[in-house]
């Protein structure tokens, strides 16, 4: 149960609960007009037959019946006998034995060919000519094959009436919860592009549903504020460190010049020089992701071999994998002809960080490698490196910013902002990339871009 969705479950529990109800209530209903058509059956057997005096008529000793006597009215057969059992008038029904005895005014059961009746029988004077029976008789056999008829039809049309109760039950969940429907389709949205903006928008409505939704537009203008004060500072406050961190650069070089410094005066001040060196490389890449995240970053898309820019930053990266001791090997497996509509220096910086992030987490000694091929439309390329690996439960989280698991703090030259610089990247080509990894095994980054 708990794989089927809402609406089924709701449409299933409606048409389970209907079903029942009317079952009940057929049965209830079967069962008390089965009690009834018998107690109808006798009350208009009586009644035929205690009318039936009416119609018969004394005409100078010899008696006249009126044609009503014959006729078959709530399925009475009427007959009039005289004193010695003989037939005057009427008929009794097919399968009636006309030798069963007289009783006066008593109505009973009799049972023939396997066809029950009631008897009714009713000793009549009339005046200047003496006594006669009128009998009535009625099909009880008849009168419940009628009651059957209705029974049998109820069973065939029981399945019909539950597909009708299952599909109302269905359409009228589905209307009820398509606010809930839009709800989750915009969050969905939300997850897949990160647009704050959006809402579920349904409009006033006083139930439950429309309440949540309001609660989550007004959670969402709260977001989207917050979001876009935390861009603002982390704007400003890029601005605003790039100048005394440029001022800081400048002047550790200038001091390095001084050649009457002692070692350890100009080892202090190289220290500083590389730390910040590394406080500007933050800013920039900080201030990069802010002017994504505000659409600010412009992006120009020219014809590329994707395949030579590749072997560039191989080459390029291949220098720091040498500093590594011993030092690390990149092989590569790149197509030729491997054409792409791109902004070269953001490509650039997608291998450089790849390839960076690699060489920073490989294993000394170990070996990178780079592919770049033609698949069908599109560019696929993989970084398999075999180094320290990321564990199951820190993968989900590397594309967010200044995230580093914990095996990887230990690093002070990361910054926690490549990736995510990465996946920006990878996005606005119209591409994608995942990674898979297992804890000191190796990291495998597999991407696409589509072709030009």
């Amino acid at each position: 149960m708990r794989r089927l969705s809402l609406k089924i479950k709701l449409t299933l529990l409606y048409t389970i609960l209907m079903t029942a109800v009317t079952c009940g209530v057929f049965a209830l209903l079967f069962s008390l007009s089965g009690k009834e058509l018998l107690a109808s059956v006798q009350n208009q057997l009586e009644q035929k037959v205690s009318e039936a005096g009416e119609h018969i008529e004394n005409d100078n000793g010899k008696l006249n019946f009126d044609s009503e006597l014959m006729s078959l009215e709530y399925g009475v057969y009427l007959s009039v006998y005289d004193a010695d059992g003989y037939l005057l008038y009427g008929k009794v029904p097919y399968g009636f034995d006309n030798s069963v005895l007289f009783e006066d005014g008593t109505v009973r059961k009799y049972a023939a060919n396997e066809i029950e009746f009631y008897v009714m029988d009713l000793f009549y004077d009339i005046t200047d000519y003496g006594s006669v029976v009128i009998r009535g008789v009625a099909s009880i056999t008849a009168a419940e094959a009628s009651f059957r008829f209705a029974i049998r039809l109820t069973a065939i049309l029981m399945p019909l009436l539950t597909i009708l109760t299952a599909v109302t039950g269905y359409l009228m969940t589905r209307r009820t919860l398509r606010p809930v429907s839009r709800i989750t389709d915009t969050v969905c949205e939300i997850q897949k592009d990160g647009d704050l903006s959006r809402r579920v928008a349904l409009g006033k409505g006083n139930d439950e549903i429309y309440r949540m939704a309001d609660t989550f537009d007004r959670m969402l203008v709260q977001l989207e504020e917050g979001f876009r004060r935390e861009q603002k500072f982390a704007s400003d406050a890029s601005h605003e460190l790039r100048t005394p961190v440029a001022a800081m650069l400048l002047q550790c070089e200038e001091l390095l010049k001084d050649d009457t410094l002692s070692s350890q005066t100009r080892e202090g001040i190289e220290m500083l020089r590389q730390k910040s060196l590394y406080l500007s490389q933050i800013i920039s890449q900080l201030l990069f992701l802010t002017r994504a995240d505000q659409g600010r970053q412009k992006i120009s898309l020219e014809r590329l071999d994707f395949g030579e820019l590749t072997e560039l930053a191989c080459e390029e990266a291949q220098s720091l994998a040498q500093e590594q001791s011993p030092a690390i090997s990149i092989e590569t497996q790149i197509e030729e002809n491997l054409y792409i509509l791109g902004d070269e220096t953001l490509l650039i910086r997608f291998w450089m960080n790849l390839l960076q992030n690699a060489v920073t987490y490989g294993r000394p000694g170990g070996h990178i490698r780079v592919t770049a091929q033609k698949g069908i439309g599109r560019i696929e390329g993989t970084i398999l490196d075999d180094g320290i690996g990321i564990s199951e439960e820190d993968l989900p989280h590397i594309w967010e910013r200044f995230y580093q698991a914990d095996i990887s703090r230990t690093r002070e030259d990361s910054s926690g902002l490549g990736l995510s610089m990465v996946k920006w990247i990878v996005k606005e080509h119209g591409g994608e990339i995942t990674v898979r990894s297992r804890l000191g095994e190796g990291t495998e980054f597999v991407f696409w871009f589509p072709l030009a």
